[in-house]
């Protein structure tokens, strides 16, 4: 059992796996390119976040863009009645346009900011966020300055407790190392996409490192094999060009052969592939939480259930780390 972790120095304490929900958040396109995870059942969605619920998951990360507010109504629908005892993140920086699910120009401006936290609130259905974090990777350091201080005023009103960057560079994420309440960055990590420039940031600062991709878009799991084959309204059948792991609906060979490589000691111990997975994330640092997505109940109980049989060891971090020559 791995017990609880903290949201860097904001006295936040979350269980250290949370539920990423992009995919409830169904289809969403940048152009002609599937932003989305396909159709979704939000009557599924609905059960499987309760699921999470009830199983002690306390942190459910989303954002406004995903299902291009989609996702952060379904959030707010499965949770309702439990807000106080919920961590609730979501996201800002985007635009889009709901009635097409059509993403649209960023705004990194302060004021946009104010309008959507505002926005998310009401779908949310709640009068604050626990962790708000900007959405663009890309933006210059300069250009993202500003927004501490908008955030600040946030913090002090009362509508976020805490907030970071959701950004793969370090340099990006370090920009924000003097940010009062700033607690927390997102970014990539799983146990075929390791990140230690991010991480040996993050423990210098003391912040969170929420995990995002963790099971890298699932193809750790035993469900995609080298034949897959993923619909064109799947973001990894036919998604932006940074989509890592996939390629034209496929999962990409030489991705499969390293989660191949390593395979029996994920599944190892009793676990899943996908659990192993998850628990070489708890034993990467005592700061990383990772966020699984999900769609049904079962993923969410087997998600969940990496908590209980607790990280991998170190014998098995090092035999992993052999074997994938890093």
């Amino acid at each position: 059992m791995v017990e609880n972790r903290f949201l860097g120095l904001s006295g936040i304490s979350v269980p250290p796996v949370g539920i990423g929900c992009w995919a409830i958040g169904g289809q969403s396109w940048t152009g002609d390119k599937a932003l989305g995870w396909g159709d979704v059942d939000d009557r599924e969605s609905l059960r499987a976040l309760r699921r999470a619920f009830d199983l002690g998951a306390r942190f459910f990360d989303t954002a406004d863009v995903y299902g291009t507010g989609h996702s952060e109504r379904i959030l707010g629908q499965a949770l309702a009645g439990h807000r106080d005892e919920v961590v609730i993140a979501t996201k800002w920086g985007n635009t889009y346009d709901e009635g097409r699910r059509a993403l649209l120009d960023p705004d990194a401006s302060g004021a946009y900011t104010r309008r959507a936290l505002d926005a998310s609130l009401r779908r949310l259905g709640t009068d604050y966020v626990d962790v708000y974090q900007f959405h663009l990777a890309d933006v210059a350091p300069a250009d993202a300055a500003p927004l501490i201080d908008v955030l600040e005023v946030l913090v002090e009103d009362g509508k976020i407790r805490t907030y970071g960057w959701s950004t793969d560079d370090p340099d990006r994420a370090a920009s924000w190392r003097a940010a009062p309440n700033g607690s927390v960055v997102q970014h990539e990590l799983n146990v075929l996409h390791d990140a230690p420039e991010m991480l040996a940031l993050v423990e210098r600062e003391k912040w969170a490192s929420i995990n995002r991709g963790p099971l890298a878009m699932g193809l750790i799991s035993d469900k995609y094999h080298a034949h897959s084959q993923l619909p064109a309204d799947d973001v990894r059948g036919n998604g932006p060009a940074w989509i890592r792991y996939f390629k034209d609906g496929q999962p990409v060979q030489d991705w499969v052969a390293r989660r191949d490589s390593i395979r029996d000691i994920l599944a190892s111990d009793g676990r899943t592939v996908a659990q192993g997975a998850l628990a070489w994330n708890l034993a990467r640092s005592p700061h990383t939480i990772p966020i699984p997505g999900c769609r049904t109940v079962a993923q969410v109980e087997e998600n969940v259930g990496t908590i209980e049989r607790g990280p991998l060891s170190s014998a098995q971090m090092a035999e992993i780390e052999s074997i994938l020559g890093r």
